[in-house]
């Protein structure tokens, strides 16, 4: 018999040893290393959460942080590589050697003795017949450097954590920096520059937005990242490049999949590692499926979003990037609903000035002219950096971000709101929008700086308008001031992403309450019909540019709320139109009732594709 201490232990040893096998049975399915070299054991498959949707079939590229060698892949070279990486990797060596030479110098003056003697001990370890030269046996077995350094690192911190002696293994840290610095000095110089495939699937542990720009577009067939949700930013703007993403996929051993055969399911968040042939051509006809459906409903394009009984609504996209406004615009958009400001500040190595900016948005402005185009101001924090304005926080998404950041600095919002009107001169399609607001208060202060930039442009000569100014509904306590925040601006935008995060107590970003993110929550749908009730008694129109407003099921409740438009990804665009001009509204209006009397959000969902299905409508929400 065993008694109740026992017994909770070991319950407590296996709920620890199960992850910890499952996880070593997936990586072990996927690779054997043979003198270097990979084999295949079988097809395997990993579950994540559908980011983007869409299918591709293509080969990995595994992208990793700077200098973190957890994240290093592992990365095959060619025989007549060896010689070249080996050379790369010693002069690595030899320059990290030198930069503690030069350390131990530089403190010689106020350091013990005693303690300078660590630095002999680091340059012994870094030794080219110690720690240098087991990465070059490494290395010369087919393994690239920064791969090397990060099998030989992990080997050595490992047995110093093991050991019993507190000082032996404190050790651990040192050898941990070591090849962290080796690192980074290999990544700075480049043993090996990231190569894309023409036919590419991002990989990482974390794939951030900056990295998937990286990307040459024509290149990009899908994105796989371990960690993040459907409403990550990165998942987002790979929505908005039509690009199938795969998020939140926590078992996937990413390190090890660098230049392996990889289908992406964006439809139910499935990754597949060495597809076999059926499997191949089982997606392959998914494809093609779904490049029809599009082909087919290109004549709608530049048809209005009216239902069968004639009510009307506005269809609009969300937008960063140039290339994707001309897309949008192709394809029937009535407009730009959101564009999101912080891209052009992402991909750049430092703020953008005043005169960048002005050129950012003059060349989106007149892509889209005379259409309406609502520039966002800056939304960064969250999940959303800047590596050049790190914001540190334990809890990010309740922290400094969005309109707190740039009113703590208005250098910052003054230069970005007199960009935005100088880019206007003459167009008058420009409509700003500023996020992530909590009180009155915020939009006050927002309204002055914006009436003072449009003052100083007026006298510098710039023949501008002033623009309409709205502000965005992201979290509960701007649902309960949505009247008198509509009172002060001329619209309301909704952002249905920030809400639904915010009213569920669900970080989007942690797939282990991913499955609890959910846009049909009956206390997201009513918050959203009480935003819209509010918004018009104050006479103001009311937009939506999260993604549920892409979703064709959400986007028939929205409409029958009476939302005036719906901002969503360029991609999904043609299939909201078509749904809507394939019902009616007081259909829609029925249908909303319904949704609005469950309890759950599986019991509407569940109502929602049985309409589907009877309208013959189902194809469009595939997954």
């Amino acid at each position: 018999t065993f008694d109740s201490e026992e017994e909770a232990f070991l319950v407590t040893l296996s709920a620890q040893l199960a992850a910890v096998v499952v996880h070593a049975d997936a990586t072990d399915a996927l690779v054997l290393k043979e003198s270097g070299a990979r084999k295949r054991l079988k097809e395997a498959k990993f579950k994540g959460i559908a980011g983007s949707s869409g299918v591709a079939i293509a080969q990995a590229v595994v992208v990793y942080p700077k200098a973190e060698l957890k994240a290093v892949p592992e990365r095959f070279i060619e025989a007549q590589q060896i010689e070249q990486e080996l050379l790369v990797f010693f002069g690595a060596l030899d320059q990290v050697r030198s930069d503690i030479k030069a350390l131990q110098k530089k403190v010689a003056a106020v350091l013990p003795v005693e303690e300078q003697a660590l630095f002999d001990v680091y340059l012994n370890i870094l030794d080219r017949n110690a720690l240098g030269g087991e990465i070059a046996e490494v290395i010369k077995t087919g393994q690239w450097a920064q791969g090397s350094v990060k099998k030989v690192v992990k080997k050595h911190v490992r047995a110093f954590e093991e050991m019993d002696d507190p000082y032996m293994s404190e050790r651990a840290v040192d050898v941990r920096d070591l090849g962290i610095r080796l690192l980074s000095v290999l990544q700075e110089h480049g043993s090996q520059k990231t190569a894309y495939f023409p036919d590419t699937i991002l990989v990482g542990e974390e794939v951030t937005t900056s990295q998937l720009l990286e990307v040459p577009v024509e290149k990009l067939r899908g994105v796989i990242s371990v960690s993040g949700s459907s409403s990550s930013h990165m998942a987002i703007v790979a929505r908005a490049l039509n690009v199938p993403a795969v998020v939140g996929a926590v078992d996937f051993p990413f390190d090890q999949v660098d230049g392996r055969d990889l289908i992406v399911d964006g439809f139910q968040g499935l990754v597949y590692c060495d597809p076999g042939k059926e499997l191949k051509k089982h997606y392959q006809r998914v494809i093609t499926e779904e490049k029809n459906i599009l082909v087919d409903l290109e004549k709608y394009r530049d048809l209005k979003a009216d239902t069968s009984d004639g009510h009307n609504i506005i269809l609009w996209v969300n937008t960063g990037l140039t290339v994707d406004v001309i897309r949008s615009i192709d394809h029937g958009a009535e407009g730009v609903g959101l564009y999101r400001t912080e891209i052009p500040f992402m991909i750049r190595e430092r703020f953008p000035s005043e005169r960048e900016q002005v050129v950012i948005y003059r060349e989106q402005l007149l892509a889209a002219n005379p259409k309406v185009f609502t520039m966002r101001t800056l939304d960064i924090g969250g999940d959303k950096s800047l590596s050049y304005f790190p914001i540190e926080e334990e809890n990010p998404f309740l922290g400094w971000r969005g309109i707190r950041i740039t009113l703590d600095h208005p250098e910052l919002f003054m230069a970005q709101i007199r960009a935005m009107l100088i880019a206007s001169e003459g167009l008058q399609n420009l409509r700003i929008l500023i996020p992530m607001i909590t009180n009155v208060f915020e939009v006050d202060e927002a309204l002055k700086f914006i009436r003072r930039a449009y003052a100083e442009v007026c006298e510098e000569g710039y023949s501008v308008m002033m623009p309409p100014v709205g502000v965005m509904i992201e979290v509960p306590a701007a649902v309960y001031q949505a009247k008198v925040l509509a009172e002060r601006v001329d619209f309301i935008s909704v952002g249905s992403n920030d809400l639904t995060q915010y009213l569920l107590a669900v970080d989007r970003n942690n797939p282990n309450v991913a499955s609890l993110y959910n846009a049909f929550h009956p206390a997201v749908l009513r918050a959203l019909q009480d935003i819209v009730t509010e918004v018009k008694k104050a006479g103001k129109t009311v937009s939506i540019c999260g993604e549920m407003a892409g979703d064709p099921r959400a986007a028939i409740l929205l409409m029958a709320m009476g939302f005036d438009s719906l901002s969503m990804s360029a991609s999904q665009l043609l299939k909201v139109k078509y749904t809507i001009r394939s019902l009616n509204f007081a259909q829609c209006q029925s249908l909303l009732q319904d949704c609005l009397a469950f309890d759950n959000s599986d019991t509407t969902l569940k109502h929602l594709s049985d309409f589907f299905e009877q309208k013959k409508l189902a194809h469009l929400i595939r997954g």
